[in-house]
């Protein structure tokens, strides 16, 4: 029969049902599995460590649970813990050697970069291919000090999501993101209404791109909202 398991036992919560000289065993397993696993992360160098693709989270996720596993539970013997980490690392550094010699295979794991902006513009097919919304789009461009898409001649979202900003030498007219416009919308202009002034140019909502003619949607992205286009230092263009 099952042992009744008493709630709010503080021994038990706080102790366990090991007896007192389990934590010697427990300060000798961490310090074992520490230096083993630190030895392997070493070996498998800084690549890994700094850039994770998905595979290689997946693998530190997998990592960390075969060390946490092997420190405190005493069912678990050290040799299979030392094995399966080992296993872990052999995968890692396998992965590594494919991607070095293998285009295509550094392609399938660790992805490509997506050309999110473009001649102060943004891309949608390529933001919904990395499953990113236009806000944090914005979001990454503003921690960069962009505060206009006039400013940004290309942005490259990297495999490792890292944003590469490419300023323009000569900015152009464009869509203000700051201040945010979940904070402050900018304004929506019908292109046919009386405000909507020749002299003043206006571009897309949804990716800014610059309204050329007269036409009622946008040529880029098929959308069908207007906004004011500014010039990065604020001027109306």
């Amino acid at each position: 029969m099952d042992q009744v398991v008493i709630p709010f036992d503080w021994a038990r919560l706080l102790l366990g049902d090991e007896p007192p000289s389990f934590f010697l065993e427990i300060l000798f397993r961490t310090v074992l599995i520490y230096i083993y696993t630190f030895s392997l992360i070493r070996w498998i160098g800084g690549r890994s460590i700094s850039q994770l693709s998905l595979v290689e989270f997946l693998l530190v996720i997998a990592l960390g649970s075969a060390v946490g596993d092997s420190l405190f539970y005493p069912d678990v013997p050290l040799l299979h813990a030392i094995l399966v980490i080992t296993i872990i690392v052999l995968i890692n550094k396998g992965l590594d050697y494919l991607i070095l010699r293998s285009d295509k295979a550094q392609t399938a794991i660790d992805g490509i970069p997506n050309w999110i902006v473009r001649s102060g513009r943004l891309n949608p097919d390529q933001t919904s291919d990395r499953g990113v919304g236009k806000a944090e789009v914005l979001a990454l461009l503003r921690i960069e000090g962009i505060s206009n898409l006039g400013e940004v001649e290309h942005a490259f979202l990297e495999a490792n999501g890292d944003l590469s900003i490419f300023r323009a030498r000569e900015p152009i007219a464009g869509m203000p993101i700051v201040p945010p416009h979940e904070i402050c919308p900018p304004p929506c202009i019908e292109p046919s209404s009386p405000e909507a002034d020749a002299s003043l140019k206006l571009c897309c909502f949804d990716c800014g791109t610059l309204r050329s003619r007269t036409e009622s949607a946008c040529l880029h992205c098929k959308g069908e909202t207007w906004t004011l286009a500014k010039m990065p230092d604020s001027k109306l263009a």
